[in-house]
Order: structure tokens, then C-alpha cells, then sequence
């Protein structure tokens, strides 16, 4: 998903009351150190902070320099809150140990690393820390009301996200399984819909969806060729799609916590 305007579809794209509710439910509270890994654009970290106040603290890591860059200037709450430049797939040195680590819509990105990446974050846990993992799951197939072309094409596009750019169309049922594997204790699993659109749709969820397919289009623009009338007719049908009160969409987030024993 990057491109110059990512930072921005993040900011619209994110829903506080969303992020307090999960949060909520992973155990976020004041006083505890918390690590945002793959942070983004930072409006999650700002989130985070706010619910650890008074007394606690919250660190953000990204891969992406302009994404850091963005998050310092903008929630960096004149340097209350930590940005640091990270590959998700390296070490995490020099940040220390933390009671939460939370990774929201992260893992989707990383099929082939990801089993590793939640290893190497739990380590970095305080003894009885939990680790919260959220991911989306069928992730951007789960529509009624698109022509059968349009759903085949959706289809042949996700497959080639996975296989070409190391995307995870199901990352989300799969989380349970790392947290199993890793001898975590306490293992919590709850599913809600993240995308859940009918009736009248709202501008900020229209903005969201027609900049993926607008990043699809530039990555994968021969998927369109055989598309009657190409990626452009597509887009335009897609958009309707989205406008028609009679059309529905979702997609199910899976959110997993592990605790990390006392001896382990």
C-alpha cells in the first residue's frame, strides 16, 4: 500500500472508538509501557498513549522512514511518544521490554515472515506482558451485489497480492496457531466485522476503498486487460458499487492475546 498518499488514507481510515474498543480488550491501561509495532502513520500510537496516561508510555516502530517521519511531526506529543525506524523483520534492540505489544493490521503484509516476526516481538515482552495481534481475514472478498466479472477479478487480484507481493489475504485465522506455538499462556480470541457497509456509505470508506483499488490498478494494471473496457471501466463499476444502498460488504477481524509466562 505505499504510495504518497498513505499517510493520509491511515489518518481517514482509522477509527479512535474502533482502536479504544480493542485496545480495551487487550488489557491497554494507565501506567503500563506499551509498543505499537508497525505503527504507521502514528494516530493508533497517539491513540494508545492516551489510554496508558498517567504514568505510562508507548513506543512506535515502522519500516517506513516517511511514515516515521510523518508520525513524529504529527502525534509525536512533543517527543512524549517514541518513533523509531524499524524492519519489522529485524532486531528490536535498544527499545526494551514492554507489558503490551500490540500489532494491528500488520501481518497481513508479511505472509512469509510473519510466524518469525511475532516470535522476535515476544521476546520483548515483561513476564505475564501480553501480545495482541489483529488482522482482517477473506480480507476485500466479501461483497454481494458485484457482477460475477468484477468478483472474479477480485479474486485473481488478491491471489496475485499474495503470491507476488507477500500479502496474506487470511492472515487473520492463523494468528491463533503463533501464539499456540510460541508456549504462550492465556490465549483469548474474539472476532467482530471490520468492513461492514450497507445502506448509505460514508465518504471516509469510499476514499479507503478507491485508493486499494487505485493501488491495485498501478501494481497490477494487466489483471484489467481482458476487463471489458479495462482497469478504468472497472474502477468506475466499483465505485458504483460502493454508492448502491443495496449493496453489502464486510470483512471479519479476528483479534488474538497470548500472555507471556512467568518462566518462559
Amino acid at each position: 500500500m505505499d504510495s504518497g498518499e498513505e499517510n493520509i488514507r491511515l489518518d481517514i481510515k482509522t477509527d479512535p472508538e474502533a482502536v479504544r474498543k480493542q485496545a480495551g480488550w487487550c488489557g491497554i491501561r494507565p501506567g503500563m509501557r506499551v509498543l505499537d509495532a508497525g505503527c504507521g502513520s502514528g494516530i493508533t500510537t497517539s491513540i494508545l498513549y492516551d489510554m496508558v496516561q498517567p504514568g505510562g508510555t508507548v513506543v512506535g516502530v515502522d519500516y517506513s522512514e516517511d511514515r516515521i517521519r510523518y508520525a513524529r511531526e504529527h502525534y509525536g506529543r512533543d517527543g512524549k511518544i517514541d518513533f523509531h525506524l524499524r524492519s519489522l523483520t529485524g532486531a528490536f534492540d535498544g527499545i526494551g521490554q514492554f507489558d503490551i505489544i500490540w500489532v494491528r493490521f500488520v501481518l497481513e503484509y508479511f505472509r512469509a515472515e510473519s510466524r518469525d516476526i511475532v516470535k522476535n516481538l515476544a521476546g520483548l515482552l515483561n513476564p505475564e506482558g501480553y501480545i495482541c495481534l489483529l488482522d482482517l481475514d477473506h480480507n476485500c472478498l466479501n461483497h454481494y451485489g458485484l457482477s460475477p466479472q468484477m468478483t472474479k477479478l477480485l479474486h485473481r487480484l488478491m491471489e496475485r497480492l499474495d503470491d507476488e507481493y507477500n500479502f496474506d489475504t487470511y492472515a487473520g485465522r492463523k494468528l491463533y496457531s503463533y501464539l499456540y506455538d510460541l508456549g504462550l499462556e492465556d490465549i483469548q480470541m474474539d472476532l467482530v466485522p471490520h468492513h461492514l457497509f450497507y445502506g448509505k456509505i460514508g465518504d471516509k470508506d469510499v476514499f479507503n476503498w478507491t485508493k486499494k483499488v487505485e493501488m491495485a490498478v498501478a501494481r497490477l494494471g494487466d489483471l484489467f486487460d481482458d476487463y471489458p473496457g479495462g482497469s478504468s471501466t472497472f474502477s468506475e463499476e466499483f465505485e458504483r458499487f460502493l454508492y448502491d444502498p443495496r449493496s453489502f460488504t464486510y470483512t471479519a477481524m479476528i483479534l488474538c492475546k497470548g500472555k507471556k509466562p512467568v518462566r518462559g
